[in-house]
């Protein structure tokens, strides 16, 4: 596979306000081969150390699992994974709206069409999507409506947080990338597009060096079905190519969130993330 191969370095985790008994917890760090991503290696490493199982989800990510049944303060988790990127793939222009309109597609697709906590339904946002999409293609409408949304809403990191929705993000007309997603995922099940969100990573700077490594970001971006499915960074109005390595694909943030768990004890605070990215080839 031609172009690019990165290592990412992704650590996370929480700290906790007395030392907890016991924690059950699960990690989607783990990047995905397919068509335009090659996964070479990918481990994760928790500290405390513990045994850890993998499995696949519903949604086909790579999860790893693993319970911790000693005190602990703090808990890390680091994943490191080196993966070869490719050019960005066409987008797939093999169905029209009535396909998609069949029941068909409507019922293989139902769960990428339904709505949700995080995007939820408006009749503004409906009416916007009808016009959006009035004489166009899908894929064509798939572009508008990421467009659209980049328009509509200022990228501030730290305005919005994990729980916020798409109408959270709308009405306040600012967020981050999980925001631009939802929105735009929002847009697209109204016109009846099946869409989903994608999860991963995203090296910032085209012009990168061999050998140089620079601080990545977790990134999001969404995945439509036009015959076949194909992404787009609504945030960066970017195909999907050599700086975006995907990780997780779900309905929504609920599906996809990179570390999640239970425990026994008191508060738990995030600790920060750190994301190493080296362009290696």
């Amino acid at each position: 596979m031609a172009g690019w191969r990165i290592r990412i370095v992704h650590a996370t985790g929480y700290s906790y306000e007395s030392p907890v008994v016991e924690s059950y917890n699960e990690a989607r760090l783990t990047p995905r081969s397919d068509a335009r991503q090659n996964v070479i290696v990918s481990r994760v490493e928790t500290s405390p150390a513990t045994r850890a199982y993998r499995y696949t989800d519903y949604w086909g990510t790579a999860v790893t699992a693993f319970d911790l049944h000693a005190p602990h303060t703090e808990l890390v988790v680091t994943a490191t994974s080196v993966v070869e990127t490719a050019d960005p793939l066409p987008a797939v222009r093999a169905a029209g709206w009535d396909e998609l309109a069949g029941d068909d597609v409507r019922d293989r697709f139902a769960e990428m069409l339904e709505f949700t906590g995080y995007v939820g339904q408006d009749p503004e946002l409906a009416k916007a999507a009808a016009e959006l999409c009035r004489g166009l293609d899908p894929v064509e409408s798939v572009l508008a409506a990421c467009r659209w949304v980049r328009e509509q809403l200022d990228y501030i990191p730290g305005s919005t947080g994990v729980h916020t929705s798409a109408l959270e993000a709308w009405q306040s007309r600012a967020g981050v990338c999980q925001d631009f997603v939802h929105l735009t995922l929002l847009l697209l099940r109204e016109m009846g597009i099946p869409a989903r969100y994608v999860s991963g990573y995203l090296l910032p700077r085209k012009d990168t060096e061999v050998r140089q490594t620079v601080q990545g970001e977790s990134h999001a971006w969404i995945e439509a079905w036009t015959g076949g499915w194909w992404g787009y960074d609504p945030t960066n109005d970017l195909e999907i190519g050599h700086q975006h390595v995907w990780v997780a694909v779900g309905r929504d943030y609920a599906d996809v969130p990179p570390l999640k768990g239970i425990f026994s004890g008191q508060a738990a605070s995030a600790l920060d993330v750190s994301v190493d990215m080296t362009r290696l080839a």
